[in-house]
């Protein structure tokens, strides 16, 4: 798989992933490298992520880890410039969250540092790494953004205000950015409720099983092969038959 950027160059596609250590991000990050895709990828704890880049790297592709947290703007543009040495950025994924408050908790009882941390995080640090990103992402022949959403930010579910707010406002960026960027692919995705550390954090009491990460990275797939319009999708419903 290769694709082809403005200058006439062609090469592997880039993805770069944040919160990329474990979990979804991880998952994505794996299903990618085994297509070929050189990734850029993002976490807050070192040695975690190079674990995981160590064993991307058996896929032959390339694997920049940069350790930091996406609220510096520095970590931002340090990431596009690794992507921008990989080849360009094909595909952005704002994967990295902030739940506000661990256990989640009912509004009254929400600090509001909490819900500036879950804002700063899933909305402003993502729409930086966005605008760092534009120009090669405009590049690019299939320049694409993916903002991992949530149920939580469409429908109203006690004690998960805080993070739903902030998921719906990026929502609402992604939507934006679609309309004034027609030339890319703009999707915020809610891949369900997964058996990860941050639902676990947000719901430590919760005993139901849930679905492995890597049981949805078939709909992201499906995403980046059909590229549909721009718009919001449910990861689960693209998995399946095509």
């Amino acid at each position: 798989m290769a694709v082809l950027r403005d200058e006439g160059t062609v090469g592997m596609p880039v993805a770069i992933i944040t919160g990329a250590s474990k979990g979804l991000g991880r998952a994505l990050a794996e299903a990618l490298a085994e297509r070929g895709w050189d990734l850029v990828l993002d976490a807050r704890t070192p040695e975690v992520l190079q674990e995981t880049a160590a064993a991307l790297g058996k896929h032959g592709t390339r694997v920049e880890a940069l350790p930091g947290d996406v609220t510096d703007a520095a970590h931002r543009t340090a990431l596009v410039a690794a992507a921008q040495r990989l080849g360009g950025v094909d595909l952005l994924v704002n994967n990295a969250s902030a739940l506000g408050a661990e256990p989640l908790v009912r509004l009254e009882n929400l600090a509001l540092d909490g819900l500036r941390q879950a804002l700063e995080v899933n909305v402003v640090a993502a729409l930086g790494l966005i605008q760092e990103a534009l120009p090669p992402l405009r590049a690019s022949a299939a320049g694409t953004v993916i903002d991992i959403s949530s149920d939580a930010a469409a429908e109203a579910y006690e004690t998960w205000g805080g993070y739903g707010a902030s998921k719906a406002a990026l929502d609402h960026v992604s939507a934006v950015l679609a309309e004034e960027e027609p030339g890319l692919r703009v999707w915020a995705v809610d891949p369900g409720d997964l058996n990860t550390d941050l639902y676990a954090a947000a719901v430590p009491d919760d005993e139901d099983p849930r679905p492995a990460p890597a049981s949805v990275i078939p709909g992201f797939l499906r995403l980046l092969d059909e590229r549909p319009a721009s718009g919001r999708y449910a990861a689960p419903s693209m998995v399946g038959a095509r």
